[in-house]
């Protein structure tokens, strides 16, 4: 009778602790398996409308980017330039510290005659179109050689000021008038030409060398 009651109470232990293991089971079961679903769902939604938009936006705005550097590149800066005339002859540049041959490749390469640099304005009288510096103020004492004083007028649109460093001795030479046609020059050890250029050089023919 005791081995009997023993085994029975054993069966019945047996038999309640597998009830309690499958019901613990098929719970841990429906929570994962009705949460699961419900995460991935959402962030799958969340990733996938998230990246759709940004994406595009980002498209459209490279794209504008890139239209906008393009109309930059196309458009230039300064003026149009006119066909078969130099930016030098179609826009006022006194004043400006670039040489006219600079100028006008900038027109010739671009299509567009730059935008006048008004630098430090170059002292001096405005260059009178197709006279020489020389011609037009009297350089008379001036250390400077004839071609270096009307090189900066050409340059710059500007006569510079004569500079009167120590008067040259001897006379003032006549405008188109050799020193040698001037003056008597005989028993002068110099040759006509190192005279001659002395006068073109200074505006004065030296005193005579005897």
């Amino acid at each position: 009778m005791r081995v009997r009651k023993v085994s029975m109470l054993a069966v019945a232990g047996v038999a309640v602790g597998l009830s309690l293991t499958a019901c613990s089971g098929s719970g841990s079961d429906s929570a994962s398996s009705s949460s699961g679903p419900s995460v991935t769902a959402g962030s799958s939604a969340g990733s996938a409308s998230s990246a759709q938009p940004g994406s595009s936006a980002g498209k459209s705005g490279e794209g504008s980017a890139k239209s906008g550097a393009g109309s930059a590149r196309t458009t230039g800066s300064g003026t149009a330039k006119k066909s078969g005339v130099s930016c030098t002859n179609q826009i006022d540049y006194a004043g400006d510290p670039r040489s006219n041959a600079e100028i006008n490749s900038i027109g010739e390469q671009t299509g567009r005659c730059p935008a006048p640099e008004k630098g430090s304005k170059p002292a001096g009288t405005p260059k009178k179109p197709g006279v020489s510096c020389t011609n037009q103020i009297d350089y008379a004492g001036d250390p400077r050689s004839n071609a270096e004083i009307n090189s900066i007028g050409v340059q710059t649109g500007y006569c510079p000021t004569p500079e009167k460093g120590s008067k040259p001795a001897g006379t003032p030479k006549k405008p188109g008038v050799s020193c040698t046609n001037q003056i008597d020059y005989a028993g002068d050890p110099r040759s006509n030409a190192e005279i001659n250029s002395i006068g073109e050089q200074t505006g004065y023919c030296p005193p005579v060398r005897n």
